[in-house]
């Protein structure tokens, strides 16, 4: 299938996945997955391959059949204005900043948030391409959530591509050609500010505690591995956990294996 067609088919479903989300959201249910650091270390593997002089740790994230899945919050603006490899981690899920010893810019926030998928851990051979990655961002500042969901792997086109050789800041950004280079690889990363479009309409340096949520899906579309963290900026409290986690799984499940099969009919 040409590749045009299948970006299509892509943003397609991603807008699916939104209205899925959403209608969830009104019955008030929350996604919030119990996590722990990556790998028992907060490593991820290969390393951190985007950028320079990006340390590994203090990700949070599970590796599942030779898939890994992380996602870390990390100090983007410090006191002088720039980025620190400073992640404020509590080992768990949540990452803390404090504004008011920063300086930031206008529309941007304190905080970075940053996602690692490796498919091929066990080298196996498998590529990006084998897989579909639901990626959701939280416009809610509160204890709730308000997700916008998109499949930020596939469709987003400046993340760094590399494999399981890939050096600390070595990946590949091929912007103009991302869509057919992104099946020749197995490793994907990047780093985005709320300011980068992911503060829907408050203010980018809005304090509030924000989830993310990084699910990555087999072929025939079953949750394969997750990562959730929560990122609290300013003096918020930290709520606890969901109960109502393992009912909104199945429900999304279901929804996004609907939506997989049509994509499929389409292919």
């Amino acid at each position: 299938m040409h590749k045009r067609n299948r970006t299509k088919i892509s943003t397609k479903l991603a807008k699916n996945m939104v209205k899925v989300l959403s209608l969830t959201a009104v019955l008030g249910l929350s996604f919030n997955v119990f996590a722990s650091p990556i790998n028992g270390t907060g490593n991820i593997t290969p390393e951190v391959i985007f950028g320079d002089g990006n340390a590994n740790g203090s990700w949070t994230g599970e590796t599942v059949s030779g898939v890994e899945v992380a996602l870390r919050g990390k100090l983007r603006y410090n006191a002088a204005g720039s980025p620190e490899n400073t992640f404020n981690y509590d080992g768990d899920r949540t990452y803390t900043f404090d504004p008011t010893l920063s300086s930031i810019p206008a529309n941007r926030s304190v905080f970075n948030f940053e996602y690692a998928v490796n498919v091929d851990t066990d080298a196996s051979g498998n590529t990006l391409d084998d897989y579909s990655y639901l990626f959701e961002f939280d416009l809610d500042p509160t204890a709730g959530t308000d997700f916008v969901a998109f499949d930020i792997i596939t469709l987003k086109t400046d993340n760094e591509l590399g494999d399981s050789s890939t050096g600390n800041g070595d990946g590949i950004v091929d912007t103009a050609n991302y869509a057919s280079i992104f099946g020749n690889y197995s490793v994907a990363q990047n780093s985005q500010n709320r300011g980068f479009g992911y503060s829907g309409i408050l203010d980018a340096d809005a304090e509030g505690i924000f989830t993310y949520n990084l699910t990555v899906f087999d072929a025939n579309g079953g949750a394969l591995a997750t990562s959730s963290i929560d990122i609290v900026v300013g003096n918020v409290p930290v709520p606890a956990p969901s109960a109502l986690v393992t009912l909104f799984s199945g429900v999304f499940a279901l929804a996004f294996i609907s939506l997989r099969r049509r994509k499929k009919q389409l292919s």
